[in-house]
């Protein structure tokens, strides 16, 4: 596969975002779908709605989020809506939980574990996404960038399981910590593929936000303190190269605060849903970074 390139800003910034999304020439048709994490509430490690608030304008964009499988206030639509009004989404754009009606099933072409993927029935209503991820460590993935973001994120709350799990049984939430670790990996690199055939790939990019580096994720509603400085914004076409990239930059950086974060994605072997993402041929891990600063 080509090298592909990514973006890449210093300036977290609403003018800096704007910037990194228009490096990509891209020009997202119809409906536009922004899919983000919406954060769990106590957390703050969510992307600030002031500093998406421009991009979601331009593209007259939906922000978009699936139910959750685990319990807190996002595992219920009632909670979600109010956890996304208390963090301040419905003020910025119109807000869809794709899943608030069920879910459908799309289609995993040559899956080793799953041969389909459960995703918010909304999302036949989108013509096109935007990949808006906060980049940062996770407790069962290693790392959260684009590629979980879009499978894990746009599955819905039985998806989550079913991704989870690795396409096996998921009755209860504990199922979910049971199942094979490296398993679920590839699951994730599975439900990605799933999801860019149904949208077509020429009609999703992809956008990291490299800030508040927690290893905890926006689903934590306890994350661990940051322990390292933030790193940037990433863009790319590429979803294997741009969480690549981002992966890359927490190794290259200076701040010896990087530790936890590298120790949280080896732990988990987080590298190896990119590693299965590039071998299915959703991008490539080989890259050119352009620095836009």
């Amino acid at each position: 596969m080509e090298r592909s390139t990514v973006y890449f800003t210093r300036d977290i910034s609403p003018a800096g975002l704007l910037r990194a999304y228009e490096a990509l020439g891209a020009a997202l048709k119809g409906k536009v779908a922004v899919k983000l994490s919406t954060g769990e509430p106590g957390g703050h490690n969510f992307l600030s709605p002031d500093l998406i608030r421009g991009l979601v304008s331009r593209l007259h964009g939906t922000i978009v989020e699936c139910n959750t499988a685990y319990p807190g206030r996002r595992d219920t639509t009632q909670a979600h809506w109010q956890t996304m009004e208390e963090h301040g989404f419905r003020a910025i754009a119109p807000c869809d939980i794709m899943d608030e009606e069920g879910d459908m099933a799309i289609p995993v072409r040559e899956g080793r574990h799953l041969k389909e993927n459960y995703v918010g029935a909304h999302l036949a209503n989108y013509d096109s996404m935007l990949i808006l991820s906060h980049f940062k460590g996770h407790a069962m993935g290693g790392f959260g960038g684009a590629l979980k973001n879009m499978s894990i994120g746009v599955a819905s709350s039985r998806g989550k399981g079913h991704i989870h799990c690795s396409g096996g049984s998921f009755a209860h939430f504990e199922d979910m910590f049971t199942a094979d670790h490296d398993s679920f990996l590839e699951s994730m690199a599975e439900a990605d593929s799933a999801v860019m055939d149904y949208l077509g790939r020429e009609n999703i990019v992809y956008v990291s936000v490299a800030n508040k580096l927690s290893v905890d994720c926006d689903c934590d509603a306890h994350p661990h303190d940051p322990e390292m400085a933030d790193l940037g914004i990433f863009a790319s076409l590429d979803p294997v190269a741009l969480d690549q990239a981002c992966v890359d930059a927490v190794y290259r950086s200076p701040d010896p605060g990087k530790a936890a974060l590298i120790e949280r994605m080896e732990s988990r072997n987080g590298i190896h849903t990119v590693e299965t993402a590039a071998q299915m041929g959703l991008g490539s891990r080989d890259y050119t970074l352009v620095n836009l600063d």
